[in-house]
């Protein structure tokens, strides 16, 4: 199969060494020749690391990185038999790219966009075929994210649907079938893992340590929601967050907060900037969480029960199966269990009983329960 990668960045090269690995033939097309360079040279360094850990051989290396081509001109994209745009998140570029992209292309050729916020309806309506257009969303690193969200729209066609996930299966991703709505899984069902802990925060409960002290000690997850807002950046999460806040005619549940818009504003971006919620310098100390067992349990169970019913909610639209939801949730971001499986182990009473407490406390539309998980309360019924 001849694979087409639009964009040289970091995500293009990634998906380019993820599908030149499965033995495609793949060529990256970007108009920046930096980029280009930067792309060649950081995939020659990647494949001489994984073979100084024996990961390959040389041969395997060197064969893997023959499959893989760059190229300046749109146009030697023609015998494409799948194009992934992997550039900036801009409808209008995308959709002037994918219009230029459907006339030199075959009829055959499937069209998708790496987007991870916009609508695929929306990029798709910019083609004269948007039957062939879907939205094939990797994780960054590509190469080391299992997860992949495979997006049709409501013109997509069910072959080219079927196609794009079997391509994609075949190249040893978990691929999860998702609804084109804002943040489709991930993006949508994990804002309560920063929200909910923002809130937190600001209501002076706890502070980013001891936050994340609770997720990490008591949850089992790798990183709590501070670390791993640094981790991301700043600024990206918080568009991310505002992003799907906006998309969903300003549901409360997707609030932004001002502490993160804030850090943003101010250049606090996390790690690439040397400080966000945490300080990243070679002499920083971390600050040392509470010992108060008590108050990281309730941390914990708050945030939990936000985001099982963001995952509950998730299956009452239709967004995803309660399976993809769970397989999206455990590759695409690393969560320690299903959070639809989490909530099957503890029971739909728990995070209900706590969401309507915090309902009746702060008379807010962000803690209503979803319809689903009172329904499976009432039956005590499971997911799974």
């Amino acid at each position: 199969m001849n694979i087409g990668i639009i964009g040289a960045g970091s995500m293009g090269s990634g998906i380019a060494q993820v599908a030149a690995t499965a033995g495609e033939e793949v060529m990256v097309f970007d108009t920046n020749a930096a980029a280009i360079e930067k792309a060649g040279a950081s995939l020659n360094k990647v494949f001489t690391r994984l073979v100084e850990k024996q990961k390959y051989t040389q041969q395997e290396a060197d064969d893997i990185l023959g499959r893989i081509s760059f190229v300046d001109s749109m146009e030697l994209l023609e015998n494409s038999d799948l194009v992934i745009e992997a550039i900036i998140e801009n409808l209008e570029i995308k959709q002037t790219v994918f219009s230029k992209l459907e006339t030199i292309v075959s009829d055959k050729c499937i069209l998708a966009s790496n987007t991870s916020s916009l609508s695929i309806a929306s990029i798709s309506s910019a083609c004269k075929h948007p039957e062939r257009v879907i939205g094939i969303h990797f994780f960054n690193p590509a190469p080391l994210m299992k997860l992949v969200e495979i997006i049709p729209s409501i013109t997509t066609s069910h072959s080219v649907t079927q196609l794009s996930k079997q391509t994609i299966d075949s190249w040893k991703k978990v691929t999860a079938l998702v609804k084109d709505t804002p943040g489709f899984i991930v993006n949508r069902v994990a804002r309560p893992f920063y929200g909910e802990a923002l809130r937190i925060y600001e209501e002076g409960i706890a502070d980013f340590a001891t936050i994340d002290a609770a997720m990490k000690e008591i949850g089992g997850f790798r990183m709590g929601p501070f670390e791993l807002m640094d981790y991301i950046g700043n600024d990206v999460n918080y568009t991310v967050t505002e992003t799907v806040f906006t998309s969903f005619y300003f549901d409360p549940r997707y609030k932004p907060s001002f502490t993160q818009k804030r850090f943003s504003e101010a250049g606090l971006l996390g790690r690439k900037t040397g400080k966000g919620f945490y300080e990243y310098s070679e002499n920083a100390s971390r600050p040392k969480p509470s010992e108060d067992e008590e108050l990281k349990r309730h941390i914990f169970d708050r945030i939990l029960a936000m985001l099982i019913n963001e995952a509950a909610d998730a299956v009452f639209w239709q967004v995803a199966s309660a399976e993809d939801i769970d397989l999206a949730m455990r590759f695409g971001t690393n969560y320690p269990k299903g959070l639809l499986a989490w909530c099957d182990e503890i029971g739909a009473n728990k995070p209900l009983s706590l969401l309507e407490n915090l309902y009746q406390t702060y008379g807010e539309d962000r803690y209503r329960p979803s319809s689903l998980l009172r329904k499976m309360a009432k039956e005590n019924a499971s997911f799974f």
